[in-house]
């Protein structure tokens, strides 16, 4: 069966290298031909793919397929599910939405099984789980290391050169604990874009309409995991690369502070740069899914594995919410004073502001601390030595820059590298930023009535629910927490844009304030974003990821009663219509009984 995906000619490479990438996928993608999917026959792919994606499931692997990683462990462990089943499910799952999205990079289904299949065996000879994650399929971002894979990253001359010889330590844990792998996902040229796209591989697409993005750089894993293809991803983020898919395709992500997670056996552009670092962290389908990913890579002493991370172990009690007051104070961001985010976010915020009110907490408004200057901080910390490393890498695979990583190197372009005295300088702007970002938090205790500073920021992802190809311009409403290091999570509202609930607002904004407004404000057509998720983003306190997660629950326990009130008393209301349906909470895991392997032998990067 000839692939679903149809490569547009410029969005690849014919180089040899490329070429010979895509065929092998290609090739392996052959062997489940009665795993792609079914289109319509006389309409070929929809916009809207996210309906094609379960064609070829049965209804018993469907419902595999909608069960977070949370579940789906409990249900392994007690022997409800096996895990030849869960892999199965979604490794078909996987399949189709390589097809329907350009996904994958990787793909080992088959070594996925096995290793399945020897968990089966160990739980049934036992009666023991070998962890935590026993027998959960997870998905990993292409330039994350995998022994013995193939880690191009994005790069033409990196394509079949870059063979693993060894885990990540994030993979390492995730075998220890019991995961199954059997997909690296894509992420785009030099990663350093929130669109994914190389010309290896081609480009990553929304599956709710696939004229929008999917995000980047962990877009892959963004896509598979809305599409079903995968219970829990790991991917990484120095600018939004994980919160800016999860926002796209309407899922859950972290990112934590730096070095609270392992981030060692990445494969990538200036390696030991640390004037900012990134940080790897998961994106999946529920709120809890953070939080069990976060608890297993502790859980296995992470610090002893890799000499960065913080010996912090993880705090159950606090994710649990018995530390929180009863009453919060969450400020709200509506516009960081550079570009205001497009009418459906705004909406959001707003509605989320109402039900946060409605519960008894407190809401004050966000003081943005000069987001422009900290984009151009950032932006220069990126490119400590004017783009040569990234445009010396992509000279060697003869291939120009896409169009995303094109428009944020334009920014420095022609900017020599920094010398050493110059570095230091700029370390220390980003240090005295830090010290104000942080006496600016500490400052709204005179704003709040709770005699406390606010306990959590609440704001956009990013200006535009899933942007149009090649047209990620503004990253303030991330990035600007990777320079301050402050942990972040996105969560779905359960909303998506309708052309129907935007007929007030179908006109064009303003036309802004600065160039970048200019673009965004351009941009706004409902019909342009039709069917795209809408997210928000909710921002913690340093190396405070725990109490960060327990404000996400109540946040979404406040908007889903707000909801019900609403649509209860105002049930007439266009906006009220949109509102999503609370589904009955999956049932509370047990804690299995464990079989650790030892963790003895630290994975260098």
């Amino acid at each position: 069966m000839a692939p679903v995906y149809i490569l547009n000619e410029s969005d690849i490479s014919h180089a040899d290298a490329a070429s010979k990438k895509r065929a092998e996928r290609e090739a392996i993608l052959a062997k489940y031909s009665d795993w792609r999917p079914i289109l319509p026959p006389a309409t070929g792919i929809p916009l809207d793919a996210s309906n094609l994606i379960l064609s070829r499931l049965t209804a018993e692997e469907s419902r595999i397929v909608h069960l977070d990683a949370t579940a789906l462990v409990e249900a392994m462990a007690s022997r409800q599910l096996s895990a030849v089943q869960v892999t199965t499910a979604f490794a078909k799952a996987a399949v189709a939405a390589q097809d329907l999205t350009n996904c994958l990079t990787e793909i080992f289904i088959e070594q996925g099984l096995a290793r399945a299949q020897e968990l089966d065996e160990h739980l049934v000879r036992t009666g023991r789980v070998v962890g935590p994650l026993h027998g959960l399929p997870v998905s990993i971002k292409d330039h994350i290391l995998i022994k013995g894979l193939d880690t191009a990253s994005g790069y033409i001359s990196w394509a079949g050169k870059t063979v693993a010889d060894r885990d990540a330590v994030v993979v390492d844990i995730l075998r220890k604990a019991g995961a199954v792998l059997y997909v690296k996902t894509a992420n785009p040229q030099t990663l350093l874009s929130l669109e994914t796209h190389n010309f290896i591989y081609g480009r990553t697409v929304n599956p709710f309409n696939r004229n929008l993005s999917s995000g980047g750089s962990s877009g892959g894993e963004g896509a598979l995991i809305a599409s079903f293809g995968s219970p829990l991803g790991v991917g990484t983020d120095i600018g939004g690369s994980i919160r800016i898919p999860a926002a796209h395709n309407g899922l859950y992500g972290m990112k934590a502070s730096v070095a609270r997670m392992p981030h060692a056996g990445l494969m990538g552009s200036h390696d030991g740069m640390d004037n900012i670092v990134g940080v790897v962290g998961p994106l999946a389908r529920s709120a809890r899914d953070l939080a069990l990913f976060s608890k297993v890579m502790l859980q296995y002493n992470s610090w002893d594995l890799e000499a960065p991370v913080l010996r912090m172990p993880w705090k159950d009690a606090v994710v649990d919410g018995k530390d929180l007051p009863k009453k919060l104070c969450i400020a709200v961001l509506m516009d960081d004073g550079v570009v205001r985010p497009h009418p459906p976010l705004l909406r959001e915020l707003e509605d989320t502001k109402n039900a946060l009110i409605a519960a008894g907490h407190e809401v004050i408004e966000w003081e943005p601390l000069d987001h422009q200057l900290t984009w151009d901080l950032i932006v220069r910390l990126y490119f400590l030595d004017g783009g040569e490393e990234y445009m010396e890498t992509l000279a060697e695979g003869q291939e120009q820059p896409t169009p995303s990583f094109g428009w944020i190197h334009s920014l420095i372009e022609g900017a020599p590298p920094l010398t050493a005295r110059q570095t230091w300088r700029l370390n220390g702007e980003r240090e005295r930023l830090r010290q104000r970002a942080l006496m600016h938090w500490n400052a709204t205790k005179a704003r709040t009535s709770t005699g406390r500073p606010v306990d959590a920021i609440l704001c956009p992802t990013f200006p535009t629910v899933a942007a149009p190809h090649d047209t990620t311009r503004w990253w303030g409403y991330t990035a600007h927490w990777n320079l301050v290091d402050y942990p972040a999570v996105i969560f779905p509202t359960g909303r998506r844009v309708t052309v129907a609930d935007y007929l007030d607002t179908d006109e064009s904004l303003p036309e802004g304030r600065n160039d970048a407004e200019k673009f965004i404000n351009a941009q706004w057509n409902p019909k342009t974003y039709e069917n795209a998720p809408i997210s928000l983003q909710l921002v913690g306190r340093r190396h405070d990821e725990e109490s960060l997660l327990a404000m996400l629950n109540v946040v979404e326990a406040a908007r889903a009663s707000h909801a019900k009130k609403v649509t209860a008393h105002v049930s007439s209301s266009p906006l009220v219509s949109t509102l999503p349906q609370t589904s009955p909470p999956i049932p509370t895991i047990p804690e299995p009984a464990h079989e650790f392997a030892s963790v003895a032998t630290a994975v260098s990067a």
